[in-house]
């Protein structure tokens, strides 16, 4: 079999009875598999998106205590929503959800579309989780890409070439909807996201375990640890950042609210932001707050400082404890600014560096 050849009927046959067979005996006991309605699929595989099954398992039963029908998480209030993600990153998943789901209320009558084009305008739904959406929770033939899923792929294929490439992106999409079995498309999909974050992992892959032995042209050619193909990525580009925490005469701690558009928009946060060049780290932050908030501080002693990393650069972060001279906190370049105390503190939505910051301050 060529790498541009779709695998014959036959063996795409065998190859998905395989799976199906085995994933009916290795179904992990995830909570959003006890239910297949519409909504909770929704929800699941909105979390799913960059984040591993056992960190999103808690996450999802918080939330969905929480917002328990789409017509209650669509008349949350988003600062509810944000709150119940809290710690798990790229919150833009968690603006889109509340979006996505305002729009099925309203134009949907509060039912998740089973239409393909209807749901991939939603905010949010891409073709991956549009596909795992559609086989999972209405029993479409429709199949679902996502890492795990073209890794294996590329490994059945003895794909060579780098698996981000738009021809080969197509290419993995047609083999996928070739396997599909009719009918099963749900199950078929499942297994083969089971099958490569359990056995067909990214380093040492666990060939002889595996139900598609003797049918992978990479274990046949001993590929299966150089496929997919490892592309050297450009070192992500690092920055300083400066966030300063003030105390009132109550012992109140200033807190800024980040613009929905911008990164970790609609957290609450220490308010800082980067260093520019020239710039040493006090300064930054004396800029930072007259431009962001109207204020000037004197920036005192560094509490502390800790790299983080997002997705496409790393930061470390510096922390100061500031004190104001002049000028009244307002919301000049941030969303909203107030003192928050103790208990304020507990109900906003921070992300992870700024609830780090907290938990030093405040102990």
């Amino acid at each position: 079999m060529s790498p541009r050849e779709i695998p014959p009927r036959g063996l795409c046959a065998d190859i998905a009875q395989r799976l199906l067979v085995w994933g009916q005996g290795q179904r992990p006991d995830l909570p959003w598999r006890r239910d297949r309605s519409p909504y909770r699929v929704l929800v699941a595989e909105v979390m799913l998106q960059q984040t591993q099954a056992a960190t999103v398992a808690p996450y999802f039963k918080r939330f969905l205590a929480c917002f328990p029908t789409i017509d209650s998480l669509a008349a949350a209030p988003l600062a509810d929503v944000l709150k119940q993600w809290e710690g798990m990153g790229y919150y833009a998943r968690a603006r889109n959800l509340h979006r996505a789901a305002q729009i099925i209320v309203v134009e949907h009558g509060g039912q998740v579309p089973g239409d393909p084009a209807m749901l991939r305008r939603l905010p949010g739904i891409g073709r991956y989780t549009a596909g795992a959406i559609l086989s999972l929770a209405f029993g479409q033939d429709t199949p679902a890409l996502d890492g795990n899923v073209r890794r294996v792929l590329c490994r059945l294929c003895a794909i060579e070439e780098d698996p981000r490439l738009p021809a080969v992106q197509r290419y993995l999409w047609d083999v996928a909807h070739a396997l599909l079995p009719p009918g099963k498309g749900g199950p078929f999909n499942e297994a083969l996201m089971d099958l490569g974050a359990t056995v067909c992992t990214p380093q040492a892959p666990h060939c002889l375990v595996c139900p598609l032995l003797g049918l992978c042209e990479a274990q046949r050619q001993g590929l299966q640890e150089n496929i997919p193909l490892k592309v050297s990525r450009r070192p992500l580009p690092h920055y300083d950042v400066t966030a300063a925490v003030i105390e009132d005469n109550e012992e109140r701690l200033l807190v800024a609210q980040r613009p929905l558009h911008k990164l970790l928009g609609g957290l609450w946060g220490f308010p800082g932001g980067k260093r520019e060049e020239g710039e040493t780290l006090a300064e930054c932050l004396a800029r930072e707050l007259r431009e962001e908030l109207g204020i000037e501080v004197v920036v005192g002693e560094e509490v502390m400082a800790f790299p983080h990393a997002y997705t496409h650069f790393r930061i470390t972060l510096h922390v100061f404890r500031c004190r104001i001279v002049s000028g009244t906190p307002q919301p000049l370049e941030v969303a909203a600014v107030r003192w928050a105390g103790p208990g304020d503190l507990k109900e906003l939505a921070f992300a992870r560096t700024d609830r780090r910051i907290l938990e030093i301050v405040s102990s």
